[in-house]
C-alpha cells in the first residue's frame, strides 16, 4: 500500500538525490503552476476534468466518481506504461492530495510501482512558498544590470549564466519583458508559477557571494516581486550599460520579430501613443503600418523609452552606480565580467 509523505520530508528527499515528482492534475492546471521540476502524467485531460467536475456539481459526487472511473479505466495501460519508464523513486500529487493522487498511487501500487503521495498536494506546497517568500533572508549581494531598452541586458544575463555565473532571470520566470510590448510572443506567468520558480532559484543561490539580476520595477507583467527581493535589488550595485542606439535597434527587432505578427505591436502602441509628441506618434504609426519596424523602434526609443529611463535612473546614489560604455553587446558583456571580477577582488 502506498503511503503519504509530508512536504517537509519530500523537500529533504529531493535534496539528497534523484527523485521524480509527478503532477497528476490536468495539463492546464500543470501549465498554470506546479512544483518546479515536476512532470505531468494526468489522470484526466482538460476536457475530462471539466466533464467530471460538471457531473459533480449538477448531479452528485457518486455519479462523478463513477464517470471518473470509466474515463480513467480506458487509459490505464498507457498510464502504467508511462510510469514504468521512470527509474527513480516517485511521489505523485494533485491539488489537495485528494482523489486523483490517491487513485494514481493506489493503481500504481497494485501494479508493483511504488509511489508516495504528497500529503496536502500542491496546495500545501503553495502555502509553504508564500510563507517562505514573506520571511525570506537572502544573503547574496545583488548585481543589477540596468540600461536603456535594447541594451542587451537579457543577452548578457544568458551569457553570464552559460559561463557559470549565478543569475536569476526575472523576465524569463515572469514570461514578460517588462514593457508595454513585453508580453508579445510570450506566455505570461501567474503569481503562483512565478513565486515557485523564484523560490527555487533563491534557494539554489543562497550561498553565493553575489547574484546577477536585471533591473526591473517591482511588477513584471502579471506578477510582482516579493518585498525582500525588491528591497535588496534597490540597495544592490547598479551596473548601467550604455551602447549606441544603432546597436540597440537590431537587438530589439531580433528579440520581438514584429514582422511575424504586427497587429499586437499596433495595439500596444495605442496604449502609449498619447504620451508621445503628435507628429512623432503619427510617424511611428505610419512606420508600423508600412512594416518599417526599424524606424518605428528608433523613434520609440528616442521619444518614449529613453526619456523615461533617464528619469528613473536618477533614483540611485552615485556610489551604487557603475557605468559601462560599450560599442555593442559583446563588448558590454566582457566589461560586465571585468567589472564583477574587480569587485570580487576588492
Amino acid at each position: 500500500m502506498f503511503r503519504d509523505i509530508s512536504l517537509t520530508d519530500l523537500l529533504e528527499v529531493q535534496s539528497k538525490g534523484e527523485h521524480t515528482l509527478v503532477d497528476v492534475r490536468s495539463p492546464r492546471e500543470f501549465k498554470e503552476s506546479t512544483i518546479p521540476g515536476s512532470i505531468n502524467i494526468p489522470v484526466f485531460n482538460d476536457e475530462e476534468r471539466a466533464e467530471v467536475g460538471t457531473i459533480y456539481k449538477q448531479v452528485g459526487a457518486d455519479e462523478a466518481k463513477v464517470r471518473g472511473l470509466e474515463i480513467f479505466s480506458e487509459k490505464l495501460p498507457t498510464f502504467i506504461a508511462t510510469f514504468n519508464k521512470i527509474k527513480t523513486p516517485i511521489t505523485v500529487f494533485c491539488w489537495r492530495g485528494g482523489m486523483r493522487s490517491k487513485t494514481a498511487a493506489t493503481v500504481l501500487d497494485l501494479m508493483g510501482i511504488h509511489a508516495k503521495r504528497l500529503n496536502g498536494g500542491i496546495r500545501s506546497y503553495r502555502q509553504w512558498v508564500v510563507h517562505e517568500l514573506e520571511d525570506k533572508k537572502f544573503l547574496p549581494k545583488l548585481v543589477v544590470l540596468n540600461g536603456y531598452t535594447g541594451s542587451g541586458k537579457t543577452i548578457i544575463l544568458k551569457k553570464l549564466y552559460e559561463e557559470g555565473y549565478p543569475v536569476i532571470d526575472l523576465e524569463g520566470m515572469a514570461g514578460h519583458r517588462g514593457s508595454i510590448f513585453g508580453q508579445i510572443g510570450l506566455e505570461p506567468s501567474n503569481q503562483k508559477k512565478f513565486d515557485s520558480l523564484l523560490l527555487n532559484e533563491v534557494t539554489r543561490y543562497k550561498n553565493e557571494p553575489f547574484v546577477f539580476i536585471e533591473g526591473e520595477s517591482r511588477r513584471i507583467g502579471k506578477v510582482s516581486l516579493p518585498e525582500f527581493l525588491n528591497d535588496k535589488k534597490e540597495k544592490g550595485k547598479q551596473l548601467f550599460i550604455h551602447i549606441p542606439i544603432e546597436a540597440r535597434v537590431p537587438i530589439i527587432l531580433d528579440d520581438y520579430k514584429p514582422w511575424e505578427s504586427s497587429m499586437p505591436f499596433k495595439e500596444a502602441f495605442q496604449l502609449i501613443k498619447k504620451h508621445i509628441h503628435t507628429p512623432v506618434a503619427q510617424q511611428i504609426e505610419s512606420d508600423l503600418d508600412n512594416g518599417d519596424f526599424a524606424s518605428a523602434t528608433k523613434l520609440l526609443l528616442e521619444f518614449y523609452y529613453d526619456p523615461k529611463y533617464k528619469h528613473s535612473s536618477n533614483q540611485y546614489a552615485e556610489d551604487q552606480k557603475i557605468h559601462i560604455d560599450a560599442v555593442d553587446v559583446d563588448d558590454a558583456y566582457q566589461k560586465v565580467v571585468d567589472t564583477i571580477e574587480n569587485l570580487v577582488k576588492n
